[in-house]
């Protein structure tokens, strides 16, 4: 499952943050299958450089790898740099981080530093390519929140990160296209990500089946094209979204991530006992 997109409206060259995995691998490869050459950022060099060998080979598209820590002051000189000279048409700013733990077990330079990934990167990211985008005078803008930003129990502070996101994409949306700008937050609930482990959720166990990487960008990338200033992927989750209250909602996913909690706490003992 793919969406194409006019690489002469979001081209020639796209940056994707957050690029090594998941929903920014993803990201990627779909815009490399239409076409586009993409800059990939994210911390890790080897995982962007494979990211990027394989969509050259794949789709014959260009890429740079670029290695930064969008969560540490001063990331966006080394980005322009790194692009200062590309013909950007799309920005895709996904970067971001999740861990379940209770509010106060966690030290504030940590909130503070996932505060600034979440908040912050994209603040500057938008900023910045937004000035260059406008100047062009067409391509788009896609910032990647969450389905939780009414609330996450347990995800507090990356709660209210993904809050600030939407508010910003949405108000953004309205502003940007008289600039002949397309700007639409997406909104994924759970999702085939490294992350379920990092949270230490099962999907076997979930009351819902995690959506595909695929099907998530894919919708992202067609509300990109028709200009919806949001949009949550997956007929379920919206279904869900408009039904179910915000009071039951922060309910079921404190619930389900304070039992992802105990389960973390209890495989090291478990794995410690193991012949």
């Amino acid at each position: 499952m793919s969406t194409f997109i006019d690489k002469k409206k979001f081209g020639p060259w796209a940056v994707v943050t957050g690029a090594s995995s998941g929903i920014g691998r993803e990201f990627a490869r779909q815009l490399a299958a239409s076409g586009l050459h993409v800059v990939l950022v994210a911390r890790r060099l080897d995982a962007l450089e494979e990211v990027g060998r394989g969509i050259a080979k794949g789709f014959g598209v260009q890429y740079r790898a670029v290695m930064s820590d969008l969560s540490n002051d001063g990331f966006l000189e080394k980005l322009v740099a790194a692009t200062d000279d590309l013909d950007i048409g799309l920005i895709i700013s996904n970067a971001g981080t999740g861990n379940t733990s209770d509010f106060l077990k966690l030290e504030r330079n940590e909130l503070k530093k996932a505060l600034r990934l979440s908040t912050v990167a994209h603040l500057e990211i938008v900023h910045h390519f937004g000035r260059r985008l406008a100047q062009r005078g067409r391509g788009g803008i896609m910032v990647v929140g969450s389905a939780g930003a009414a609330g996450v129990p347990y995800m507090a502070n990356d709660g209210a990160a993904k809050a600030y996101v939407q508010s910003l994409g949405a108000a953004l949306h309205v502003e940007f296209e008289p600039l002949g700008l397309n700007v639409t937050v997406l909104l994924p609930g759970l999702t085939e990500t490294p992350v379920l482990a990092k949270l230490g959720l099962d999907p076997k166990t979930m009351p819902i089946k995690p959506m595909s990487v695929e099907q998530c960008v894919a919708e992202g990338l067609k509300a990109l094209k028709a200009n919806h200033p949001t949009h949550i992927p997956g007929r379920m989750n919206r279904i869900m979204d408009t039904l179910i209250p915000s009071s039951v909602s922060l309910r079921i996913r404190g619930a389900m991530l304070a039992k992802a909690i105990r389960n973390k706490a209890a495989k090291p003992q478990v794995e410690a006992g193991a012949p």
